[in-house]
Order: C-alpha cells, then structure tokens, then sequence
C-alpha cells in the first residue's frame, strides 16, 4: 500500500516519521512546505497539493487541528475533492465534532472513496513511542485493512462504531484531560499559597493515588515553570469548546466541562496559547492578587 499524509504539525510530524521509519512508502503535503523537511530526509516524498497526493496513495491519513482546516483541504483548489478518490481510503486523525466528522465522510464517500475516523489519545511524546490510543469510528473492514498501520502509531485502537463516535470518544477523553489539567494547577496554586514548598507538592501527587503517567510526563513543566508544548493550551481550548457545544446539543449540564473551557479560553487569549496546556497554571497565577 502507498501511504499519503496530510497535516505536518506537533503530533504529525512524529506519526509520519514512524510510519516512513517501519519501512512504508510516504508521500507527504503540508501548507507549510518548511515542516515535510524532517520527514524528506527520512526518504518521504513532499508533494505540492493533495491531489497531487491522492494520486500517488491508497490511504491517505490526515492529521490537522481543527474543522476549517479540514475544509480546506476537502475544498481547495486541487484539494481531496477535486480529485479523483475511487477506492482510496481516507483516514481522519484530527479531533473535530462528530457532526463535522460525520459530514466529512459523507462528503468523501460521495466522492468514491471509504472514510474511518481514528482521532488520537495522546501528546508528542506517546506519539513519538508510538503509544498512542486510537480512537475509531466507521466500517469494520476499513479497520482490519488500516490495523497495520494504526499499529504503528499507537497500542491500542478502540472502534467505538459508526462514523462520529471516534470523535466523540476524543472528546470524551479530552474532556478529562483538561478537567485534571486544570485541577493540577489549582492543587499546586493552593498549596503555595499556604507556603507549601513546590517540590513537595510534587513529591506528595506522585505518592498519593492521584499520581498518573499525565503528572508524571508534566510535573518538570511546573517545577520549572516552563510549558514547552506536548500538546498545545491554544488546542485545549479549542477541544473544550466543542466539547461545551456537544453538551448543549445533547441538553447536558457539565459543570466543570463549563469552567475548565472559561480557564483555558483566558489562557488562550494570553500569551500562554502556544505553550503546553498546563501553562493554564501560569494564566491562573497571573490573576492571583
């Protein structure tokens, strides 16, 4: 099978590169032709539209960070659907709504071609050890025949069913996510405002039960105050924006859902949005007296 790959940002430049390193043939396209560097010198082949890219590629993977840039590339001049789809399959990495996920694959199969959704569990670093959860909604089949490629990026894939429910699983998981990003900073703002020593309070979440491998990979960034992004506040934010919009289509009241997303939106519109989401610790700290 020859690989396609669309979207070269924080987490698809690593995917890409452990597809190309386990021995696959690669043809990659990025609005920003700076990023297929990396990837270039690891024999990938950079090519100049995604109709460029459809034609040489049986599955094309697409790994972007929101719903317009995905409309983008269906819509383009020369983009997927000026092109020529028949018996392609095309693979949607990127976390959108499952509305705008469901849309895409009705969008794509008129075109000829079979879509699976598989948005991801995980930040730069699982994705460069390849332990990534795949999160997968759509046809069965299209799932055994990507399986061996999926296995590459990640440990596991979950098909959660039709297409839609993989986006809602990302959702879901990434609802938690910035729940428990924004509880570690009031943990660590509480304790020092009570004069608690910050190495401490590390000491002390990496011996309680509330330990995880998500404070263990983070817990440098607030020792040091430093947040080089694994995965980006701005990206949060916006997660956490869908994820208040699916609550009010489906008539939910989640709470913390609505205070995580005020947090993280007063981030992003700081000069915290490009660092990691756990640089909402430094957006509350600012607005401590």
């Amino acid at each position: 099978m020859q690989l396609g790959w669309i979207g070269l940002g924080h987490m698809g430049i690593p995917m890409a590169l452990r597809l190309r390193r386990a021995g696959h043939p690669l043809y990659i396209y990025n609005r920003t032709e700076s990023k297929t560097t990396s990837l270039v010198a690891e024999g990938a082949t950079s090519l100049r539209s995604p109709r460029e890219l459809v034609e040489q590629s049986d599955i094309i993977f697409i790994m972007l960070a929101d719903g317009k840039a995905i409309d983008h590339v269906l819509h383009e001049t020369n983009g997927l659907l000026a092109s020529d789809l028949t018996d392609k399959i095309v693979v949607n990495l990127s976390t959108i709504s499952s509305e705008e996920s469901t849309q895409a694959a009705q969008l794509i199969e008129r075109a000829g071609a079979v879509y699976l959704e598989s948005p991801v569990s995980g930040s730069v670093g699982v994705a460069e050890a390849g332990q990534l959860v795949m999160l997968v909604g759509g046809d069965k089949q299209t799932l055994a025949t990507c399986r061996p490629y999926l296995d590459v990026l990640g440990k596991e894939s979950i098909h959660f069913g039709d297409h839609g429910t993989g986006s809602s699983a990302k959702l879901a998981i990434n609802l938690l996510l910035g729940i428990v990003g924004e509880g570690l900073a009031e943990t660590f703002l509480l304790g020092e405002a009570a004069g608690l020593d910050k190495e401490k309070l590390i000491q002390m979440i990496s011996l309680s039960g509330m330990n995880t491998p998500l404070f263990q990979g983070k817990q440098d960034m607030y020792r040091t105050e430093e947040f080089p992004p694994a995965f980006p506040l701005r990206l949060m934010a916006k997660d956490l924006g869908l994820i208040t919009d699916a609550a009010k289509r489906y008539t939910l009241r989640l709470p913390l859902a609505e205070a995580a997303h005020e947090q993280y939106e007063q981030a992003n519109t700081g000069d915290q949005a490009d660092l990691d989401m756990a640089a909402v610790y430094l957006s509350l700290k600012k607005m401590t007296p």
